[in-house]
């Protein structure tokens, strides 16, 4: 369908349906707040523009033309149509409602942002969600997705968002392990322990630690890789070695006494770093359903503790 409209035509539209309504210029224009030689102007305009004579015109009263009627009835469809477009509108920028997909790697949607979803839920009756949990790369628009949850060091490009938490990693180990096997005082300890890791390429199995200027990596081995940080955490539960974990993972055991971290002093550097962001394309204007999603996921996640926290 093509439209070749100008672009003050529908004001005209509109202007020339509230004259015929109304029976007078005057009147037009003291509901307006403008005068009547300009409520003229507008009639002349769309005449001009259609090249039909619409109105007859005394010094007493407005009367349509033979071409004016049929114009009027298009005329208020279309003023008709406008206004619903304004009402449609109105549902979609004054209440939440409606359904959000969020798309979400496993580990982040199981351990951080599931647990928050029956308080939204609440909060917000009139707004369902959908959580995608996979750990690929999602694009917006092609999968269908409101937002984007990605572990990334910035927003890519064409993407907005804000950073919800830092992805923070730690080695940990149940106390009953440490009390069998010891416990390491420094990072090359490692090599004669059990220790579980990612195993999704050989340098995973090279565990990399920072401490003030200095750095060292060191080659570990143990029985047991598993490429999912739950796995991984259940795995350090039964005793089985000193597991790399997310602290996001990590900070229920911890806080339980199940499990405590290994070489708190080091900081060590995972491959699956940087910052949770929540991403979505630009928009002036967002839906109420993304609006209160994301400053609801903002305030929750910001009460949550981190791992620099937790040492302090």
């Amino acid at each position: 369908m093509s439209i070749n409209l100008p672009q003050s035509l529908l004001a005209e539209m509109v202007m020339f349906v509230k004259v015929v309504e109304a029976g007078s210029f005057s009147e037009v224009a003291r509901q307006l707040g403008t005068s009547p030689s300009a409520v003229s102007r507008s009639i002349s305009r769309l005449e001009k523009a259609l090249a039909i004579r619409l109105l007859q015109r005394t010094t007493r009263k407005l009367r349509l033309s033979d071409g004016g009627e049929e114009v009027f009835k298009r005329c208020r469809e279309v003023a008709g149509a406008a206004q619903s477009v304004m009402d449609l509108s109105g549902r979609f920028t004054q209440d939440a409602e409606g359904l959000v997909r969020v798309s979400v790697p496993k580990a982040v949607g199981r351990y951080v942002i599931h647990p928050h979803m029956p308080e939204f839920l609440r909060r917000y009756p009139n707004v369902d969600v959908q959580l995608i949990l996979e750990d690929r790369h999602v694009d917006l628009i092609d999968d269908n997705v409101d937002l984007s949850i990605c572990i990334t060091d910035q927003p890519p490009p064409g993407l907005v968002g804000r950073q919800l938490f830092p992805i923070e990693h730690l080695l940990c180990a149940t106390p009953a392990y440490l009390a069998e096997h010891g416990v390491p005082d420094r990072p090359e300890d490692l090599r004669d322990h059990s220790c579980i890791y990612l195993g999704e390429t050989p340098a995973d199995a090279r565990w990399k630690f920072r401490q003030g200027a200095k750095s060292v990596t060191v080659g570990v081995t143990g029985r047991y890789a598993a490429n999912h940080t739950g796995v991984r955490l259940d795995a350090v539960l039964q005793h089985i070695g000193i597991g790399s974990l997310p602290y996001f993972t990590a900070r229920q055991a911890l806080e339980q006494g199940l499990i405590v971290q290994v070489l708190a002093q080091w900081s060590f550097i995972a491959s699956y770093h940087g910052g949770a962001w929540l991403l979505h394309t630009p928009s002036r204007y967002l839906p109420p359903k993304l609006r209160v999603f994301i400053d609801f996921l903002v305030e929750r996640l910001a009460r949550e503790p981190t791992l620099a926290s937790g040492r302090s």
